[in-house]
């Protein structure tokens, strides 16, 4: 199965890929493409942007349609495809750095919009790419090339804030919990309106080595060890949460989607103002 994959939708040119050994964004960039063959999509109406990081490298050895975009500004360049050609299946390919950070802006009005993209933003909550520097989504106390006596900001909960901004599709998974993470993506891909998954990933070589995480399967066992089910997070109480994240469907509503709308608009104003 593997290997038919990577016949099939790897641009085998442009390996060998330049993730570190260890780093999960190739896990989390199979549960994509698995998630993209399992649906049946046809590859040449399937179009995948990303930004700049590490993950954001994936675009460039996947054979879709795919756009390698300026920092922050992968959601702005979809969006625009989106519009120009409502029929493609439009992916991103972010990470906390380029999502949350520089393309915070891009980000929060995405889902305001509920613009039918789905986001998958890998989390790895560290820049890697740049050295090491601390994201917004870096826990408080952690250490990073730029804070190296522990991280004193507040860091974002980034499915949070999309439900809070409008997303309509928001679940979050593990780069451990892969099956689980590739039928979410599916699920985000399948919905009609702005889609997110939170992707949480590790970099052992700038995250786990400045705060002593130990191996790479350490990091993912921490992964595992800490992750709840919603269903079963429901059933716990706040104190058994405190040092948990919930992983699974976050939110599944149905609201307009944006290029619908405006193509409404546009069908109206044809009839109505000739």
């Amino acid at each position: 199965m593997a290997s038919k994959l990577v016949e099939k939708y790897i641009r085998k040119e442009t390996l060998p890929n330049i993730w570190c050994p260890g780093c999960s964004n190739g896990i989390v960039t199979a549960a994509i493409v698995r998630a993209i063959d399992n649906l049946g999509l046809d590859q040449d109406k399937v179009c995948i942007v990303s930004g700049i990081g590490c993950s954001s490298r994936a675009s460039g050895y996947l054979d879709f349609n795919t756009l390698h975009t300026t920092h922050g500004r992968a959601i702005a360049f979809a969006t625009g495809i989106k519009f120009a050609n409502p029929e493609l299946t439009v992916i991103v390919i972010t990470g906390d750095g380029d999502n949350a950070a520089i393309g915070g802006n891009h980000f929060i009005h995405a889902c305001r919009r509920n613009i039918d993209l789905t986001v998958v933003m890998y989390n790895n909550h560290i820049y890697g790419m740049t050295g090491g520097q601390y994201s917004p989504t870096t826990p408080r106390f952690d250490r990073a090339t730029t804070a190296p006596y522990g991280n004193i900001d507040r860091y974002f909960d980034i499915c949070k804030l999309a439900i809070g901004a409008g997303a309509t599709y928001v679940a979050r998974g593990t780069a451990y919990h892969v099956q689980q993470l590739t039928k979410l993506i599916e699920r985000g891909i399948s919905h009609k309106g702005f889609s997110f998954i939170e992707a949480l990933s590790i970099c052992p070589t700038y995250y786990g080595r400045k705060n002593k995480k130990g191996t790479p399967a350490d990091m993912l066992k921490w992964l595992k060890d800490h992750a709840v089910d919603i269903k079963q997070a429901s059933k716990m109480d706040p104190e058994e949460l405190h040092d948990k994240f919930i992983i699974g469907e976050l939110l599944n509503i149905d609201e307009p989607e944006f290029v619908e709308e405006y193509q409404k608009m546009l069908n109206n104003l044809k009839v109505n103002y000739k």
